[in-house]
């Protein structure tokens, strides 16, 4: 990417979170859905891959069908950013009630428990919003990783961004995530990883609606070496405000296999929790880019 275009993609993002803030939400909501839509009527390439990944979720949907999904994934996709822009400037009771989980207990119990908690979740709805729902209606900080972008100072706005909503940030690249994470769910903390795509290129292969993908093999093996519970969380938007979710059942660590053996079975189980909830609603699973080994280009990973 060029420097001109680098600064020009930091300062779309930076007029976002200094503009979009002021807006009153009616407005930010107007604005979001009428840009959704000019973006899906241009069908450019992350609507057609969002389309394309809605077939594998919904295989039997006809054309108009897909059609309508892309569509209304674009219109939660940019529901997603308005909401992430106003973030910082909403009120601690916004936050609070903003966000409606069910089966809660499965993370109350667990953070109670003292053992750590990994909460590993998709590409669903607004995962910064359920984030700082954690942070001030549980009062629970947590540590979380984020993807090294460019340019440099783009990264640093998300970095900021997170960190003023109540998470430790770590980046993705380093080398050193891992063992932090581990310290911190040693001690008895929290973690919180989006888990679908594996950005390493050496993630776990789990069939996923009925096709070979890779899964990072970070959330079991935090799990295993920690003692930590694992478990999937999946999001969704309906026609209220309040974002609503669920916590699934742990994950747990097998009996008996090798590390490898373990780590695969515990990634197939988040898999199929995941699909669970993008089946139950597709049009918030916010996949723009190439997922499944059959799109992918193995010479260039994830993309």
């Amino acid at each position: 990417m060029s420097s001109a275009r680098d600064r020009l993609t930091d300062a779309l993002y930076g007029a976002g979170w200094s503009v979009v803030k002021k807006l009153p939400e009616p407005v930010a909501v107007r604005l979001g859905r009428t840009v959704a839509d000019l973006a899906w009527k241009r069908r450019g390439k992350g609507v057609r891959r969002l389309e394309s990944n809605y077939a594998r979720v919904v295989p039997d949907a006809s054309p108009e069908r897909l059609a309508e999904l892309s569509r209304a994934g674009m219109r939660s996709y940019l529901r997603y950013w308005m909401e992430s822009f106003r973030l910082p400037a909403w009120s601690a009771e916004r936050v609070r009630t903003g966000f409606e989980p069910k089966d809660l207990h499965h993370l109350t119990d667990g953070i109670a428990s003292g053992r750590g908690v990994v909460l590993a979740l998709p590409h669903m709805a607004n995962w910064d919003l359920a984030g700082a729902w954690v942070t001030t209606k549980l009062e629970t900080p947590f540590t979380t990783v984020a993807e090294r972008l460019k340019p440099e100072t783009l990264y640093d706005r998300f970095v900021a961004y997170r960190e003023g909503l109540g998470m430790e940030v770590l980046p993705h690249s380093g080398g050193t995530a891992f063992g932090t994470l581990a310290r911190r769910l040693r001690d008895g903390g929290l973690v919180c990883l989006v888990a679908e795509r594996d950005l390493s290129a050496s993630g776990v292969e789990v069939k996923f609606f009925g096709e070979a993908t890779r899964i990072p093999a970070g959330p079991a093996l935090l799990a295993q070496q920690t003692g930590a519970l694992l478990l999937p969380v999946t999001l969704w938007y309906d026609d209220s405000p309040v974002m609503k979710g669920r916590v699934h059942p742990p994950v747990e660590v097998p009996e008996s296999g090798d590390r490898a053996e373990k780590t695969s079975v515990m990634a197939q189980a988040l898999a199929d929790a995941f699909a669970t909830g993008i089946a139950d609603h597709p049009e918030d699973w916010h996949m723009l880019q190439r997922l499944w080994l059959a799109d992918l280009d193995p010479t260039k990973g994830p993309s």
